[in-house]
């Protein structure tokens, strides 16, 4: 099947496969453009309709338009809303730099969830897909409370790699309907193929420009819920006091609030942004297309930017319900190898619109 030869390429292979999608989508005629950084209440008048595909995933339509990518927010600006931090954390921040204008020039379908614990198992039952976890015998991370942080090389929060875990056992609870963890950029390429031959349209993963120009849905602020971290008190699964009794020593960075969640969250379970998009911020990070480039924004081109061409190490964005809010941001960048696992990491999937539907 055209499928599996595609999860058995080379990393080579796989990103020019991740181009030729975003080639695809230029080939379409442009939509109408909507203008993303207009006051925050604009996109409401544009909700799209919803589509559901064959796994029960919802996709939301979203116009074509313009924003301003990134952050020029300087550490000693951000030292006022994240006082816990030093200079130097807020320093490192650097790659979000320059802020500057992208234009979307295509409507698209958007996940309007993180990709879930059933629908990756509808996947796996469905398509005979083994995740990296099982296919190498490595294992995926989990939540050991016995676990010490000081006995990992790195001083990784959770334990791993170990066969005992995987996107099935994150070391906690979670039901169906919870985002899906331990999943690598290269599993989520696999199920958007795997789909896209299913259904006869392409599935991929969003291009680093696409993620943030969902995840602001017109905003320009810190987050697309305002400034104030309160704001995202029930709007997204971070980072509070619930989750950070297991860490006390993390207790000054968390929200100051309850989310109701000490671990993932059922999808959904927030307050949407104003595209209807839930979880932007928070539950689990999101696999994006882009390979990872430091310096890229200052040479990305203004429409429909893809990242580098080549790279070491993939996009990830949104935080996750470990992360503080500063991690948190529609801004903030965070990176690791394709085939990477981890009780905070996700995915959520774009759908590019067929002939029709434009």
């Amino acid at each position: 099947m055209a499928w599996r030869s595609l999860l058995t390429s080379s990393m080579a292979t796989r990103a020019k496969a991740q181009r030729l999608a975003c080639l695809a989508l230029a080939a379409l005629p442009a939509c109408g453009v909507h203008r993303a950084n207009s006051p925050p209440g604009q996109p409401q008048e544009h909700r799209p309709a919803t589509i559901v595909n064959s796994l029960g995933m919802k996709f939301v339509r979203l116009p074509a338009g313009e924003f301003m990518m990134g952050s020029d927010e300087r550490a000693q600006s951000l030292a006022h809303g994240y006082s816990h931090y030093g200079l130097a954390d807020l320093q490192a921040l650097g790659d979000e730099a320059p802020r500057h204008a992208v234009r979307i020039t295509r409507a698209f379908y958007m996940g309007q969830h993180e990709v879930t614990v059933d629908q990756f198992r509808l996947f796996i039952e469905r398509s005979g897909y083994v995740p990296e976890s099982l296919a190498d015998g490595t294992g995926g991370y989990g939540y050991n409370p016995a676990y010490d942080p000081t006995s990992s090389a790195r001083g990784d929060a959770f334990e791993g790699r170990d066969s005992r875990y995987s996107w099935r056992n994150p070391g906690f609870p979670q039901a169906g309907d919870h985002p899906v963890v331990n999943v690598t950029w290269n599993d989520a390429i696999a199920l958007a193929a795997w789909l896209g031959e299913r259904e006869g349209v392409v599935y991929r993963l969003p291009s680093e420009a696409e993620w943030e120009y969902a995840c602001r849905a017109g905003t320009a602020t810190r987050y697309n819920t305002g400034d104030d971290l309160a704001s995202l008190l029930g709007s997204a699964a971070l980072l509070d006091l619930d989750t950070a009794q297991r860490w006390p020593w993390r207790l000054p960075f968390a929200l100051p609030g309850h989310d109701g969640y000490v671990f993932t969250a059922p999808v959904g379970s927030f307050a949407p942004n104003a595209f209807g998009l839930f979880d932007m911020h928070g539950n689990v990070w999101e696999w994006v297309a882009d390979w990872y480039g430091e310096h890229y924004y200052a040479e990305a081109p203004r429409d429909d930017p893809t990242g580098p061409g080549a790279g070491k190490l993939h996009v990830r964005r949104g935080g996750s319900w470990a992360s503080s809010a500063l991690y948190a941001r529609s801004a903030y960048r965070n990176w690791n190898t394709a085939e990477t696992r981890y009780t905070l990491v996700g995915m959520r999937l774009l759908r590019e619109l067929k002939p029709g539907e434009e």
